[in-house]
């Protein structure tokens, strides 16, 4: 696996695809991998001529860990967030989206589109409207705006993320944990099939694993606030996805996205929770394709 420095650390990354087609710069969620992209996704991307570059967020996969800055308390750092209280983060969003940049500086590629998912959907959010000059186009999927007023995960979603696995929990008590947290939070009208769950779940285990880098990632996303006028300030193509039985970022976070980037595309999809099931892929690549070659549909709400 690659591994280059860029903003200051260690990034591991992977690309594939064409070099000469459009750049794809995918960003993924809280605690995810490069890995966790369904390879259908990649794949379909690599297959309509794109260049595709995944990464590790920092704090997570292969990439540099911030263990000298300690685990956070989640339970303290949740309640300070309800009450608008201030939070100590040993990073922000805005720095995962400069690790974003320098990773594109050092494989020396000018401009990308960005498709993010969750908190990758936040931390692409920034980067095209901090980076415009970088940026071809947005797709934000299943994420949000952090505006304070928008509803928050449902309680069982709540529970599933906040639950800490077993102590001294092994390989399959760990796989049998996050497979629970992905039914809760999953698609209920695209269920993901038992066996491709777990060996996804297996897959991310043996890569790495990193608690503390998903409990600090989870303060960065509180600490970094609303980007609500971040995101008036975009202006290249954006497409917002999201599903409309999303337990833990809700749909009304998807449309309060749309509505504060000028332009934005949004679809909503109906039985679709906060995960990338692979009955949904070719709807995914059939929406975002147009936004890689410049046939963008008038704006739009699709079920």
């Amino acid at each position: 696996m690659p591994i280059i420095t860029a903003n200051g650390i260690n990034i591991a990354y992977e690309t594939s695809g064409n070099p000469d087609g459009p750049p794809v710069l995918l960003i993924m969620g809280l605690g995810m991998q490069l890995v966790s992209w369904p390879m259908e996704f990649v794949q379909g991307l690599e297959q309509q001529g794109c260049f595709v570059i995944r990464f590790d967020n920092r704090d997570s996969g292969l990439s540099a860990k911030f263990d000298v800055a300690g685990v956070p308390n989640l339970p303290l750092s949740y309640v300070k967030s309800l009450v608008g209280w201030p939070l100590r983060s040993a990073y922000l969003l805005s720095d995962m989206a400069a690790d974003a940049r320098g990773l594109l500086d050092a494989l020396d590629i000018q401009q990308a589109h960005l498709i993010g998912a969750s908190m990758g959907g936040m931390i692409a959010q920034i980067f095209a409207a901090q980076y415009p000059q970088r940026t071809l186009s947005l797709t934000s999927i299943m994420s949000s705006s952090g505006r304070r007023g928008l509803p928050g995960p449902t309680r069982a979603a709540r529970r599933a993320l906040m639950q800490p696995p077993p102590p001294g929990a092994q390989r399959d008590q760990l796989i049998d944990h996050m497979a629970q947290t992905f039914r809760v939070i999953g698609s209920p009208g695209f269920p993901m099939p038992e066996k491709l769950l777990r060996d996804r779940i297996a897959m991310s285990i043996e890569r790495s694993l990193c608690p503390g880098g998903v409990a600090r990632q989870l303060v960065a996303i509180a600490a970094s606030g609303d980007r609500s006028p971040l995101l008036q300030q975009i202006i290249r193509p954006s497409l917002i996805i999201h599903g409309a039985q999303d337990p833990l970022v809700p749909v009304a976070c998807g449309i309060d996205t749309a509505k504060r980037i000028t332009g934005a595309v949004l679809h909503v999809i109906d039985g679709m929770g906060h995960d990338l099931p692979p009955q949904l892929i070719p709807r995914f690549l059939g929406l975002i394709k147009p936004f890689l070659f410049d046939k963008i549909a008038p704006h739009a709400v699709a079920g």
